[in-house]
């Protein structure tokens, strides 16, 4: 098989409002593979055909070892990956709230390493699926089968206001409309998100500038983007680039990448 990176849509009605995409990521020859990931309001389950951690974002091959299985929460800063040895990895990317519906508890604080999303048997059927139809398949049916609805409704509205008043926003609003305290609400986030909401909302924020950039209008230059998202001037918004990308805004859509056909968006080191 050669290198594969591939996106795909879940075909379930249930698992749809739930999960934005699956991805497979396969490279059979690799030796080491770098790239960095940046924040994001989704989340993931990472499962790696047989790799072990070597620490926080290393994996190894390891022929003889079991599936890898990872899950990465919301992050406030950049993800630094490596790869060690050929990859072979299936990537489930959560809507905020997502996760919940199939696994829980999950302590949202950092990665987990150590709970079982998926049996020994489905992972080894997934990773023997190579059709695209097959394998997206098999991942709604497994997810379907750990459906249990999960209901917040502090969080459901609070995530709807965030993405339908993220330009024109402040904690204090959102609080006064659904009539609970400041406090009462970040705890909700984070809790389940693992994010206060300030946070969440400046990664929808960053986000929605870096969607509008690659995919609705790629030639708007900063200035016009930092306006129409409502930072408070340029250098607000490069300084929110500066905390979440390492890089200005100029340098991280230059040494970025477009993987697959939805968001992902990797700068891959030479």
């Amino acid at each position: 098989m050669n290198n594969t990176f591939e996106t795909f849509k879940p075909n379930s009605s249930l698992i749809k409002p739930y999960v934005d995409y699956y991805y497979l990521d396969i490279k059979p020859d690799n030796e080491t593979s770098e790239f960095q990931c940046f924040p994001h309001f989704n989340n993931t389950v990472s499962l790696y055909k047989s790799h072990i951690q070597k620490e926080k974002g290393h994996v190894v091959f390891d022929e003889s070892a079991h599936a890898l299985q990872i899950f990465t929460p919301i992050r406030e800063k950049v993800l630094h990956i490596i790869q060690s040895g050929k990859v072979h990895r299936i990537v489930i990317v959560f809507h905020p709230l997502g996760i919940q519906q199939f696994y829980r508890p999950l302590n949202f604080a950092d990665y987990i390493t150590d709970f079982e999303f998926f049996s020994q048997q489905e992972l080894n059927t997934l990773f023997s699926s190579e059709d695209p139809e097959t394998f997206t398949n098999l991942l709604d049916s497994y997810l379907e089968k750990r459906f249990k609805s999960f209901e917040n409704v502090i969080l459901e509205q609070s995530i709807q206001y965030i993405f339908s008043q993220c330009d024109d926003f402040t904690v204090s609003q959102l609080s006064d409309s659904l009539g609970i305290s400041r406090q009462h609400l970040n705890r909700n986030f984070q809790a389940h998100l693992g994010v206060s909401v300030k946070k969440f909302h400046e990664i929808v924020l960053f986000r929605k500038t870096i969607n509008e950039k690659l995919f609705e209008n790629p030639h708007r230059n900063f200035t016009e983007l930092a306006h129409e998202f409502n930072y408070n001037d340029q250098s607000h918004f490069n300084k929110a680039y500066k905390n979440f990308t390492e890089n200005s805004p100029k340098s991280f859509f230059d040494k970025g990448t477009i993987l697959g056909n939805q968001d992902t968006f990797w700068c891959l080191q030479p």
